[in-house]
């Protein structure tokens, strides 16, 4: 008998589990509002805080602001370590060792030790104090080549299995420990509102009582149990992020506001860091978003008095990656509204010379006091000394980093394949199509069967995950992989194809599709419609079913989407949300054995309440008028008869496109274009990703940079004494000009740092050699001569365009040598920015 039903009206909700949250106000709630005291376990120890006071007592202002102070390896020099002595670094999410993706475990080994050493060298800052290293393992050791993949947190949340949290945390504190790596930025404790929000997938749930169970049980499994094994052998320094509300900002924007009552953020977005703090957790990274306008970096009342004081954290507070610049009063290289309000490590990855000596001045001329100077370091030291830090010696040199072969080792990654199984949710199995007999003949189609790249999603060895190929997952399964492997031993038959082809009529067709790879901010999306542009993924679905072949849909996504269609045309569907690197669980799930039995059957629950209407943009639990498609904690098993009905596939109307605005490269590239990179000699060099050489893998480099967000940038390096090389955005497929682009002014913010010869031409709009517009950089070399950002806005409608060109193939082509420039906010619009510098047409 089934334990779910559909009533006329399809799905009705299931008895809802833990709290009812009602309506909130956006206004702040003049009532008043306490905060729990949840440091109920760890006790401070009378001797770490004697050795604490000593250390203060022997340091200078500069010392003390260098451990506060946070670069990235990929600005951080040895010698600049050496010199100030900075109290941590992190590498961030596009950031390996040497500039090597790919680098080895002893290479990141290697590293550390470099930084170790470089910081306990007094012989310049006079400070021996030893520096740790800050790495965002998201699922694992997520960065790093070769690493296990766990699924992301949305996966995990389905599971509702708390002990397996925990497994996860010590597999992947084990793995960050083999590469000398002291300190894990995890684990993210949103409590997510709005699914539009591009890292959805890093929270465990909608649920807060969820978020707050899996907290603690991470923290103990990645830092240890208080009492017992507490900040020993393996385990790490954990951070719970971001505190806090950064999983309700309007509209799911990234970084955005988050209008809700104070009662609200206490009982929705705190509760993962009640028990996170309880449990011991040593560092809390401080959210981008605003709390009802006011940036939580600069929050005074949040960091200090709600969390230090109320809540009784005695750990310390890090910032996010330069998000210091959006408090009021500050930029980049400096921010002292941030340090007081309670910021206690500074994440400066680019700009961190000019934050330090900034800082210094600061304190010596009294805009920060050195009393919150000293709480600062003193909340560092805490932890550090806790850890054992001035005990263990350089990473190479501890007991726990004499385990090469931890890092991806066979238990973790059989681990992770277990959190697979466990994590996938069936929404449909009409006729009761699964499992499928692994001696059938099964096609296998879609473009996520085979690609490790789009079951890891973003924060897999590279930070949004758009660069990745199999081969920078190695000993890593893809589905497809875990399936043809089950089927040829069970002697059954199996075929890949991508587009959904096939050379015999299978018996029953297996469809992978989903998300492409994306992270914070490139994630945020406008419509809850899956594929809402295209429906090439719908297109094979209904391909297959014409052909009348049963299909299984394998769903890819970090976050519930409206997918009516797509499931009308599936005979079956499983939310398999972002596996990770054990593709091989999901076939342990949807097949059966040789003899036709069940291997695993499913057991995953919906952490999300998944959207009946492609409008249902806020769908939670407890909500006034909660009508999902499928209510929280939904989820089939074999057990169960229950055929779903025909879904509505009524949309509502988006918006049409304004040509006022076109971006081009705004935050990430826009469809059809790409980056394109040639040299004198070797065929040209064509990426959509962060980071690329041209083909002789020397004369033009092209890298991310930060201007407004998180690498949003991008620097373009011609190396002296190589020959001319080209930089092009260019489209994959020529574009149709249309009259408004014509008339319209192109747009971008350019860097200039070290400036091409005068002659050098920026050309635009361009088709076989014929451009709309030449500009000579010595018409703006005044302008760009000063390495700032500048807004540069360009007429293309002047007499001498081709204004009979139909179509374009590069929207931009800089040809240089010796050159160095870095572009962002490209975009066409008919409005100019009012900074912007506007060129006239005789420039």
């Amino acid at each position: 008998m089934s334990r779910f039903k559909f009533p006329p009206l399809l799905l009705s909700p299931l008895v809802l589990i833990g709290l009812v949250y009602s309506h909130l106000s956006h206004a702040i709630d003049s009532e008043q509002v306490n905060w729990p005291d949840v440091n109920t376990k760890l006790k401070q120890d009378p001797a770490v805080e004697k050795q604490i006071d000593e250390l203060i007592e022997g340091m200078t202002i500069e010392q003390k602001v260098a451990q506060m102070v946070q670069p990235e390896i990929g600005y951080l020099s040895v010698e600049q370590m050496r010199k100030y002595g900075f109290g941590s670094y992190l590498n961030g999410g596009n950031t390996a060792p040497y500039g090597n993706k790919r680098a080895s475990m002893k290479q990141w080994l290697q590293y550390a030790d470099e930084m170790y050493q470089a910081s306990v060298d007094a012989s310049i800052d006079g400070s021996a104090i030893p520096t740790v290293w800050g790495t965002d393992a998201m699922h694992g050791h997520s960065n790093v080549y070769g690493a296990t993949l766990f699924p992301h947190n949305i996966g995990l949340g389905a599971t509702r299995d708390k002990e397996l949290i925990k497994r996860i945390g010590q597999a992947t504190a084990k793995e960050v420990a083999a590469t000398g790596i002291e300190w894990s930025f995890a684990p993210t404790v949103a409590v997510v509102r709005d699914d539009r929000w591009g890292r959805t997938y890093e929270s465990y749930s909608e649920n807060p009582d969820l978020v707050k169970d899996y907290a603690g049980e991470m923290v103990v499994g990645i830092q240890g149990s208080i009492n017992n094994d507490f900040l020993t052998g393996t385990n790490r320094i954990a951070t719970a992020k971001h505190f806090v509300g950064d999983g309700g900002t309007e509209r799911g924007i990234d970084r955005g506001n988050t209008i809700i009552d104070e009662k609200g953020l206490r009982d929705i977005h705190s509760p993962g860091y009640f028990s996170a703090i309880n449990e011991g957790v040593q560092s809390v990274m401080a959210s981008f978003n605003s709390w009802n306008g006011q940036r939580v970096h600069g929050d005074k009342y949040l960091l200090t008095e709600v969390l230090k004081k109320q809540m009784g954290f005695d750990g310390f507070v890090v910032s996010d990656w330069n998000a210091h610049k959006f408090v009021e009063g500050c930029d980049l290289e400096q921010c002292a509204a941030a340090i007081n309000a309670g910021v206690d490590v500074i994440m400066v990855p680019e700009h961190f010379e000019a934050f330090y000596h900034n800082t210094v001045a600061q304190v010596k001329e009294g805009t920060i006091s050195e009393e919150r100077i000293n709480d600062a370091v003193r909340r560092f030291l805490r932890a550090k000394i806790r850890w054992g830090l001035f005990s263990r010696g350089k990473p190479s040199s501890r007991s726990e980093s004499q385990h090469p072969e931890w890092l991806g080792a066979a238990e973790h990654r059989e681990l992770a394949r277990e959190a697979v199984r466990k994590s996938l949710v069936l929404l449909k199995n009409n006729d009761q199509i699964l499992p499928i007999k692994a001696t059938s003949k099964i096609l296998v189609a879609g473009d996520g069967a085979d690609s490790i790249a789009k079951q890891a999603g973003g924060w897999s060895v590279s930070w949004q995950g758009t660069d990745n190929t199999n081969d920078d997952f190695p000993n890593a399964t893809s589905i497809f992989g875990g399936l043809k492997k089950q089927v040829e031993n069970a002697g059954g038959q199996i075929e890949l194809n991508e587009a959904g082809n096939y050379s015999v009529k299978p018996d029953v067709a297996i469809v992978v599709i989903g998300e492409e790879p994306y992270a914070e901010w490139f994630g945020d999306i406008e419509y809850l419609e899956y594929q809402h542009k295209t429906k090439a993924d719908l297109a094979l679905l209904k391909k297959l079913k014409a052909d009348g072949i049963a299909v299984a849909t394998v769903f890819l996504s970090g976050r519930p989407l409206w997918i009516n269609k797509e499931l009308n045309a599936s005979d079956a569907f499983v939310a398999a949300w972002l596996p990770g690197s054990e593709g091989e669980g999901v076939a342990d799930v949807l097949l059966t054995d040789s003899k036709g039995n069940i291997q695993h059957d499913f057991s995953g629950k919906l952490s999300f309440s998944w959207p009946k209407y492609d409008t249902q943009y806020t769908l939670n639990l407890g909500d006034e008028n909660y009508d999902p498609l499928f209510a929280y904690d939904y989820g089939l098993t074999y057990q169960d008869t229950v055929n779903v009905p025909l879904l509505s596939e009524k949309t509502s109307p988006k918006k049409q496109a304004n040509e006022d605005a076109k971006p081009l490269f705004v935050r990430g590239l826009a469809e059809n274009l790409v980056w394109r990179l040639k040299d004198a000699n070797t065929a040209a060099i064509e990426t959509t990703g962060s980071s690329a050489t041209s083909g002789d893998g020397a004369s033009l480099l092209m890298q991310s940079v930060n201007l407004s967000y998180q690498e949003d940038a991008r620097q373009f390096i011609w190396r002296a004494g190589a020959k001319k090389a080209t930089l092009s955005l260019s489209y994959k497929q020529p574009e149709v000009l249309s009259d408004a682009s014509k008339s319209a002014i192109l747009e971008l913010k350019m860097r200039v740092n070290t400036a091409p010869s005068k002659a050098t031409q920026i050309q635009l709009m361009c088709n076989n050699n014929h451009c709309m517009r030449n500009i000579k950089f010595e018409s703006i070399e005044a302008l760009m001569n000063d390495k700032k950002w500048h807004t540069l806005a360009i007429p293309l409608n002047c007499p001498s365009a081709l204004n009979t060109m139909t179509k374009v193939t590069e929207v931009l082509n800089v040809s240089a040598n010796a050159a160095s420039l870095a572009v962002a906010d490209i975009a066409l619009t008919s409005k100019p920015n009012a900074d912007a510098y506007l060129l006239s047409c005789s420039d």
